[in-house]
């Protein structure tokens, strides 16, 4: 009974936030100081962008026009997006640009992780060494630095002067796999610099915590190697809040891939987003939102069941 309640309760989450969500990026597009109309159909006649307000229910009352939206919404159509008179389904578009930033997004997290969870490990192992004042330095640091600075700095120096990898473009991994992932290096590096510090931090406190547990000492007392204590005694309850803060990264990374497509020329959901809001595609933009703040459910409730595996003290308190 509980897991179904808790099922049930992030369903109602999931919808609450999408209609949210999407709902209000419906009412802000009507607050623009500009005719949506005269902007996507800048040298439109005004029969065509009267039947524009029409199809897009600017004529109307926003309720109104919102819940005609989700009812389309809910059969699975998402309106069209206009371009020069043109119209395309707006699903097709996010067909094609959300598996390439859902991968840029895998990419930057197990990159992230892999080389994290090393460090974090080797640096709580010497604690207060001069490693891991490097290493909580550069965390810092890294933590500090917005993501477009680095993307900048990687694409002029590494792409563009030393020329070591290609700055712009994009490549299918199914038709050329080694340029695919040449094109990915600095995007995902850009993307994980942040990621890196903030897990590097988040382990590395938490196993320091987690070592100094009597079960730790205890384990240590009876002559167990460093490495067994860690793995078997350590890690898996350390890494409760790194698990959560991965899952919850999962979905804010879409708002952090953005800029990244857009500067590295990646047809992603960032890149078609960014299009969408110049030229004021109203039904694009509440699709892409809805969609976003679905996913970023989806990982926050990912989140929660893995923090009930890992760590049990987690149902414990939720049965008391």
């Amino acid at each position: 009974m509980r897991r179904s309640a808790f099922l049930l309760q992030r369903v109602a989450q999931f919808l609450l936030v999408a209609l949210a969500a999407s709902f209000l990026i419906s009412l802000l597009l009507r607050l623009l100081p500009t005719d949506i109309a005269d902007v996507v159909l800048p040298y439109g006649d005004e029969a065509g962008k009267e039947q524009l307000r029409t199809e897009l229910g600017l004529n109307s009352n926003p309720l109104v026009t919102y819940v005609k939206w989700l009812g389309n919404a809910v059969q699975g159509d998402l309106g069209n997006l206009y371009n020069a008179g043109y119209a395309e389904p707006v699903t097709d578009r996010i067909q094609m640009a959300l598996p390439k930033t859902l991968l840029l997004i895998l990419y930057a997290q197990v990159f992230s992780l892999l080389v994290a969870i090393p460090l974090a490990i080797r640096t709580a192992q010497r604690e207060g060494s001069r490693f891991d004042r490097l290493v909580t330095v550069l965390s810092f640091s890294g933590a500090a630095l917005p993501g477009f600075a680095v993307a900048l700095i990687l694409a002029y120096f590494i792409g563009v002067r030393l020329q070591w990898l290609p700055p712009l473009g994009y490549e299918s991994i199914a038709e050329d796999p080694v340029e695919h992932f040449r094109l990915m290096i600095l995007p995902v590096i850009s993307l994980s610099l942040g990621l890196i510090a903030t897990y590097t931090r988040l382990l590395r406190t938490e196993l320091i915590a987690v070592l100094k547990e009597d079960y730790v000492t205890m384990a240590m007392s009876k002559g167990l190697s460093n490495r067994r204590i860690m793995w078997a005694h350590a890690f898996r309850p350390a890494s409760l809040t790194l698990v959560t803060s991965a899952a919850l990264n999962m979905g804010g990374l879409i708002g952090g891939t953005i800029v990244v497509e857009v500067l590295f020329t990646i047809p992603g959901l960032g890149t078609e987003i960014v299009y969408a809001i110049y030229s004021s595609q109203v039904f694009f933009l509440q699709s892409t939102v809805a969609l976003i703040a679905l996913i970023y459910v989806l990982f926050n409730t990912i989140a929660d069941l893995l923090g009930n595996i890992l760590d049990p003290r987690t149902r414990e308190v939720r049965r008391g």
